[in-house]
């Protein structure tokens, strides 16, 4: 044997730990992605729909779809911006139906509950929020309760940048309108 055959070793050797240092993490698992998730998505749904049962439901909902598509989900930069836009779906589709079914209600005398848990402020004010055009609704929940940059905004909308800044622009200043506030940008 010659001095070779160890240096050979050697090499792939440290061949092997350079393959494996370069190994991509493990993928999230569902349940590690759901536990991290989950409130933020409840939150959510609650600002859009106004509902605390309700929003959780609608966060159930965006989760099981999302685990039906796992597979792709993982692959994702942000699956929870995928999620997010699914949660956000629904609760227009809720608040939408509600609607309906309020407008019935009025109709036959009945007489709409506040919602417990929020003072009166947070109340109209979210209440105000849930009455802006569906987009304008979505930005400002994302923006101002989960505190996410506008980037992020418009990845979860699926749209421009631009595009949010202007949505919020308009929900600031319907929102001020409405609630007799002076907009701060």
């Amino acid at each position: 044997m010659n001095g070779r055959v160890g240096l050979a070793i050697s090499e792939t050797h440290v061949q092997q730990m350079e393959n494996i240092t370069r190994l991509p993490a493990a993928p999230e698992t569902f349940e590690a992605f759901y536990r991290r998730e989950y409130r933020a998505i409840v939150a959510v749904a609650y600002a859009l729909s106004g509902d605390t049962s309700a929003a959780e439901e609608i966060a159930q909902d965006a989760f099981v779809v999302a685990h039906q598509r796992w597979d792709e989900l993982v692959d994702m930069d942000i699956p929870g911006a995928w999620v997010r836009r699914v949660a956000s779906n629904k609760a227009v589709s809720f608040v939408r139906r509600r609607r309906s079914e309020l407008r019935a209600v009025t109709r036959l005398g009945g007489r709409r509950q506040p919602v417990v848990g929020l003072d009166h402020d947070d109340q109209e004010f979210w209440t105000e929020v849930r009455r802006l055009p569906k987009q304008q609704a979505r930005s400002i929940a994302l923006f101002y309760l989960e505190d996410r940059p506008v980037d992020e905004v418009a990845e979860i909308l699926d749209c421009a940048p631009s595009t949010v800044r202007v949505h919020l622009h308009r929900g600031r200043q319907t929102l001020a309108d409405r609630l007799g506030l002076e907009v701060t940008e």
